[in-house]
C-alpha cells in the first residue's frame, strides 16, 4: 500500500537581544531538550501568524515576525516510538514585544531562556532539533527574506 508523504510543517522563531538568543527548555522522551520557539502551523494562521502564536505560547512574550529566515527540512526518528519524521521549517525573526510572566507556558515547556551563540553551540547534544544552531548560525550570518516571499492565500484564513 503506498501511503502519502506528509511533512510537518512547523514555525520558528530566531530571537536576539543584546547577544543572546530566547530558547526554551522543553521536556522530551530523551530528557530536556532545547529548541527554539517552535511549532506546528495550525489550521487557518499564515506561517507569521502562527510563528508569533507560538512564541507567545512557549515563552509568554509577544513576538512579531519581520522578515524570513530561511526554509528548513530535517528528519528525525523518534526515540519514543520508532515513527520516521520529517519536517519543513519556516524560521522567522523580528521584534520582541512585552513579556506576561502571569501567561502558563505550553504543556512540555520547563521554562525560557536567553543564551549566547557560544552557550547553544555547547550544548549542541540538548538540541532537540538539528536544524536549531543552522537557523541561529543564518541569523548571525545576515540571512533575511522579505515577508512578502510567503504568500498566504485567504481562503487559508477565511472563517
Amino acid at each position: 500500500m503506498n501511503q502519502r508523504w506528509k511533512p510537518n510543517v512547523t514555525v520558528a522563531a530566531v530571537i536576539e537581544l543584546d547577544g543572546r538568543f530566547l530558547l526554551v527548555e522543553e521536556a522530551s522522551a530523551d530528557g530536556l531538550k532545547l529548541n527554539n520557539p517552535a511549532g506546528h502551523l495550525d489550521p487557518g494562521e499564515s506561517p507569521a501568524d502562527g510563528c508569533a502564536r507560538e512564541v507567545l505560547e512557549e515563552t509568554a512574550y509577544a513576538f512579531r515576525p519581520t522578515a524570513l529566515l530561511g526554509v528548513y527540512l530535517s528528519r528525525a526518528r523518534s526515540s519514543s516510538t520508532g515513527e520516521d519524521v520529517t519536517y519543513l521549517r519556516l524560521a522567522f525573526c523580528g521584534e520582541i514585544g512585552a513579556h506576561d510572566p502571569a501567561l502558563p507556558l505550553d504543556h512540555g515547556i520547563v521554562r525560557a531562556l536567553w543564551l549566547t551563540p557560544e552557550q547553544i553551540r555547547a550544548s549542541s547534544e540538548r538540541h532537540r532539533s538539528p536544524l536549531l544552531m543552522r537557523c541561529v548560525e543564518d541569523y548571525l550570518a545576515g540571512v533575511r527574506h522579505p515577508l512578502s516571499l510567503i504568500y498566504t492565500h485567504p481562503s487559508v484564513t477565511a472563517r
